[in-house]
């Protein structure tokens, strides 16, 4: 990324000096978001090789490890918006890889869960899976990877409590 010249009409000094923030680099979304980069570009070739987007993976994921789920609850595990798992599930079902029906409870939402051949096509792609989570453990390490995934549950929990502590106050 190349630097703009100064601005003559700002005294010289360029606009990025002028913002007190830490450089873009050093910023943790950033980091955050270079991080998972480096770790999907692993994973996606799997994932394509199986005709799979990261999103649907997700979903499978998400699935497999529970009964059913309301869409709702599901978009909130997978990280999703309403609109995107929308179509997703549209092509999920499609392929016959997830199955959805009518809630008892609320005839109004619909439970989504993972049909056989979701699972068949899981324990497809799941030694692969395993291979590239070997090889990042391999390469990071075991213990830096735990301590890695610890810290950043600890970052989510903590982050989580600040904004109930925002929005407890907004309402107050």
């Amino acid at each position: 990324m190349s630097k703009k010249p100064a601005d003559p009409a700002n005294g010289g000094a360029s606009a990025a000096r002028q913002v007190p923030m830490r450089d873009f680099s050093r910023s943790l979304p950033m980091s955050l978001l270079r991080a998972r980069e480096a770790v999907m570009r692993q994973f996606r070739p799997s994932l394509r090789e199986h005709g799979l987007t990261e999103q649907q993976w997700r979903i499978l994921r998400a699935l497999a490890s529970i009964e059913a789920a309301e869409v709702t609850e599901l978009a909130r595990t997978a990280f999703l918006l309403g609109p995107s798992l929308s179509r997703i599930l549209r092509d999920l079902e499609a392929r016959s890889l997830i199955e959805r029906k009518t809630a008892k409870a609320d005839q109004r939402r619909s439970m989504v869960s993972i049909s056989k051949d979701g699972v068949k096509l899981m324990a497809s792609v799941a030694p692969n899976s395993e291979a590239i989570y070997a090889e990042i453990t391999r390469r990071f390490g075991a213990r830096k990877l735990a301590e890695l995934q610890e810290m950043l549950g600890e970052l989510e929990e903590s982050l989580a409590e600040l904004g109930a502590d925002e929005e407890a106050s907004a309402e107050e």
